[in-house]
């Protein structure tokens, strides 16, 4: 890479990666959002149109600290951060409440069993993947090389339902629960380009992502493993929680 394009990747990387995931969210939302959401045959609940707002509340936020960071204006970007921290909070307990809301909408008023237990589990390791690195960015607030890593790393764990959406052609054609593989697959291939850019401009792999993308994928794999080879399981964990 030339030295201009080490700069450039220096520079814009982290702004980039939040239009980025921005973009991912978007696209794959776009795909059903009209026929699951705004014009649904059967009503949703009304938890999940906040649960939306919030999220993509989140991803303009992300967009704007990275700008304010961007452009040097630290102060600000410190100023509105804790809005970030009552926003990231909000989609920790509207995720883990829609999730709830939407297993018992499926069971109850849907009769889907199968789709009660993706509604569950998947939002569920969802929030956790988001939850723990939030909460580290706070701590690390002031540690820049941590905190924005972090930040990263629980931005784009909240992109599998997008990917989870979008077209089928776009997507291995892999059967049941290996459909899980795929979409956390984009998951990690985003973080995976934070591991680039370190590997490229540092010579290294950066801690965060040496102990977070294989946490990740621990949880992904006991995810798929639950929902392919223990269905049963699922089930009755689905039933636990929602009475």
């Amino acid at each position: 890479m030339t030295i201009k394009g080490v700069s450039l990747l220096e520079k814009y990387f982290y702004l980039f990666m939040a239009l980025l995931v921005a973009t991912v969210v978007v696209y794959g939302f776009s795909q059903t959002i009209d026929e699951d959401l705004i014009h649904a045959a059967v009503h949703r609940p009304s938890i999940l149109y906040l649960h939306a707002a919030v999220f993509f509340g989140w991803l303009i936020f992300y967009i704007v600290q990275s700008l304010l960071v961007r452009i040097h204006n630290v102060p600000l970007h410190r100023q509105i951060g804790w809005f970030g921290v009552g926003l990231g909070a909000a989609i920790v307990l509207l995720g883990v409440s829609t999730a709830i809301t939407m297993t018992r909408f499926q069971l109850f008023r849907m009769h889907a069993i199968q789709d009660a237990v993706t509604d569950l589990i998947g939002p569920f390791l969802d929030m956790t993947c988001f939850t723990i690195p939030f909460v580290l960015a706070i701590y690390w607030r002031r540690k820049a090389e941590l905190h924005r890593r972090l930040l990263l790393l629980a931005t784009c764990a909240l992109t599998a339902a997008a990917f989870s959406r979008f077209p089928a052609r776009m997507l291995p054609a892999w059967p049941g629960a290996l459909e899980f593989a795929a979409y956390y697959g984009g998951v990690d291939l985003l973080i995976l380009m934070g591991v680039a850019r370190d590997l490229i401009l540092d010579r290294r792999i950066h801690r965060v992502y040496l102990y977070g993308l294989p946490a990740f994928i621990v949880g992904q794999t006991v995810v798929i493993f639950l929902y392919r080879y223990d269905g049963r399981l699922c089930v009755k964990i689905t039933h636990a929680v929602v009475g």
